[in-house]
């Protein structure tokens, strides 16, 4: 061909020409420390169980859950969020075994710091829905309202316990107004002022949460779009952002991660505390059962999916590939 003058005067292909050209010049770097393994852990099994719609991921008994903490550890993975399964004859209206020293959470919690101490950051997700035989994550009125209030209380009760069980951090996602503060108060009178807060500050009514809900044995009937956000809206987001750095979140979340990228951004870019981004159930579903018809490949479909909530502003990253990608990507 003719070329005049100095055309093309750019060639950013210059950049992409072998695979360590492009690793040497990349923008976004995913590394173990940025993921976090949420894991769930159920009462009276004596081996795990498979959850059908997440191939790979099972509810844990206690040995396995241990062992998982130690994996997890081993491939540098920062965190493990927990979520208890209690047996359905322990689910009353107001999720008592979710407040129970002895409920199957913080076994868990006790577990795990047994196990792994410090090396492992153990956060815990407090939240009613996995106690209550409702399904839903407050307590309910007479006519079947969420309570926002008297929710408030059992959260205070039940941030003390997790705590009193181990957790570094506790996780308040139900999505209560004054949450966030309620949580604050409960620890530091209690005496956990180091214990932090993961705020799940924009979590979304999802139709992605549908594999979860056979991962923690949900009661759930009907929806829970009276707390959590419409998906329609993302300057809400930052409302419910202010209002929880004002009452003392240490971190902030955004669930789901994929189809919430645009907000995701907005937040990382108005504050000055870590951002977290939850890669839910489905998200994790979807791609698994795609790459089982072959229809995409797997692995490099993850590793995207992960760069792009990373790139989107999300320092820590929860997902249910946690330990596998960290040993892909080399450990510690």
């Amino acid at each position: 061909m003719t070329v005049y003058g100095n055309f093309p005067g750019s060639r950013p292909r210059r950049l992409r020409t072998t695979p360590t050209m492009r690793r040497m010049v990349a923008e976004t770097r995913l590394d173990p420390a940025n993921l976090i393994l949420p894991a769930f852990v159920r009462e009276g099994i004596d081996a795990p169980v498979a959850i059908s719609a997440m191939p790979g991921v099972q509810q844990h008994t206690l040995d396995t859950l241990r062992k998982a903490a130690v994996d997890a550890v081993s491939a540098g993975v920062s965190g493990i969020m927990l979520y208890g399964v209690p047996a359905d004859e322990k689910k009353d209206a107001r999720g008592t075994a979710g407040t129970d020293p002895d409920g199957i959470l913080q076994v868990g919690l006790r577990a795990v710091r047994e196990e792994v101490g410090d090396d492992l950051v153990v956060m815990s997700d407090l939240c009613l829905d996995e106690y209550t035989d409702h399904g839903h994550c407050g307590v309910l009125t007479a006519d079947g309202r969420i309570d926002n209030d008297a929710t408030l209380e059992r959260y205070a009760e039940m941030a003390q316990v997790q705590a009193d069980a181990g957790a570094h951090v506790v996780g308040p996602s139900g999505m209560m107004d004054g949450q966030v503060g309620v949580t604050r108060d409960a620890l530091d009178q209690a005496g956990h002022e180091d214990v932090s807060i993961l705020a799940y500050t924009a979590k979304y009514s999802s139709a992605f949460y549908g594999p979860f809900r056979e991962a923690v044995g949900s009661s759930l009937k009907g929806d829970r779009k009276t707390y959590q956000q419409d998906p329609a809206n993302a300057r809400e987001s930052l409302r419910e952002l202010a209002l929880d750095l004002e009452e003392g979140a240490d971190m902030v979340m955004v669930k789901p991660a994929g189809p919430y990228l645009d907000v995701l951004a907005k937040v990382a870019d108005s504050v000055d505390v870590p951002v977290a981004a939850y890669q839910v159930s489905g998200e994790y579903a979807m791609i698994e059962a795609a790459a089982e018809k072959g229809w995409i490949d797997r692995d490099a479909a993850i590793m995207e999916s992960l760069t792009g909530i990373r790139r989107a502003g999300a320092q820590m990253i929860l997902t249910y590939w946690a330990t596998e990608v960290a040993q892909r990507l080399g450990g510690r």
